[in-house]
């Protein structure tokens, strides 16, 4: 049995797959004041209590936020503090005693619905989460691509406005700052689910979206392009303005296809990644202390 997390900004959640099955799951809403040490006390404290009543063997992680893994360090997180430099798997085996493995949570959640989503039979498969910030995942024939140095799919920080906002990265106009959960509610006073109930807001908003999304396309030509995360629970209010707004965005002569899909999992796409990730390895590493 594999213990499954999902650490986000907004909330994180754990499961336990049992050959493929979900057999306990649970979530929580993020503490981002508590930081990383309240997370790593939810953590252990839900661990431990399934540990006792499950033969756990191994844990798998999709982390929200940059993450090195040939090393298996977290490199950083823009919205919650204390993650910089972290050995989460080193954390798992050490507190819970379960070899673990990690990657970031983009990644995680295009192995989830290419496997067993919206992206089933779909390769390359673009996997955007668009959440309290938004990430991007590439998976092709062979797997996940992480790209020379697990830098692969970071669309929340590609510029699409130069002269735009300073984003929480330092940069001004990023694709994340201009679209993401955290920064709507922060510049309009209301969530991304109360805006995206006024046809006129997204008729703007998709704009700046399809404008990030027509870059990916551009430059990597998916089959399919799936959006998970919270904002993509708006369904046909956000996904049919947004076709449209693509199709007007992308060049004419472009024969590039404009499929995307709401992810099909839900706020499990990471969590089946995460299992897929592990089940994918012959064995889970050790990690280094």
């Amino acid at each position: 049995m594999i213990l499954c997390i999902d650490i986000g900004g907004t909330k994180f959640s754990m499961a336990v797959f049992d050959e493929g099955r979900m057999i306990r799951r649970e979530s929580r809403s993020t503490d981002r004041q508590g930081g990383k040490d309240w997370m790593l006390d939810q953590i252990r404290m839900v661990g431990m209590q399934w540990m006792q009543e499950l033969p756990l063997t191994g844990c798998s992680i999709g982390f929200g936020g940059p993450v090195d893994f040939p090393t298996q360090v977290v490199t950083l997180s823009t919205h919650v503090s204390g993650w910089s430099n972290f050995n989460l798997p080193g954390f798992i085996q050490s507190e819970l005693g379960l070899p673990a493995l990690m990657d970031n949570d983009a990644n995680v959640g295009a192995l989830g619905e290419g496997v067993h989503g919206a992206g089933v039979g779909y390769r390359p498969l673009l996997y955007m989460t668009l959440s309290t910030g938004i990430g991007g995942g590439i998976l092709t024939e062979h797997g996940i691509y992480r790209g020379a140095d697990s830098y692969a799919g970071e669309l929340g920080h590609m510029t699409i406005h130069p002269n735009g906002p300073q984003c929480l990265c330092g940069s001004k106009g990023c694709f994340e700052r201009m679209c993401c959960g955290l920064w709507l509610e922060k510049d309009y006073g209301k969530t991304a689910r109360e805006l995206l109930e006024d046809a006129e807001f997204t008729a703007k908003y998709v704009v700046d979206l399809a404008m990030g999304l027509k870059s990916a396309i551009m430059i990597l030509n998916p089959a399919c392009i799936v959006i998970g995360g919270g904002i993509s629970k708006a369904a046909d209010k956000l996904f049919i303005p947004l076709r449209q707004e693509l199709r007007r965005q992308i060049t004419p002569w472009s024969k590039a296809r404009i499929n995307v899909l709401p992810a099909k999992l839900g706020d499990d796409s990471v969590l089946y990644g995460a299992y897929e990730l592990a089940t994918s390895m012959q064995t889970l590493p050790t990690p280094s202390a």
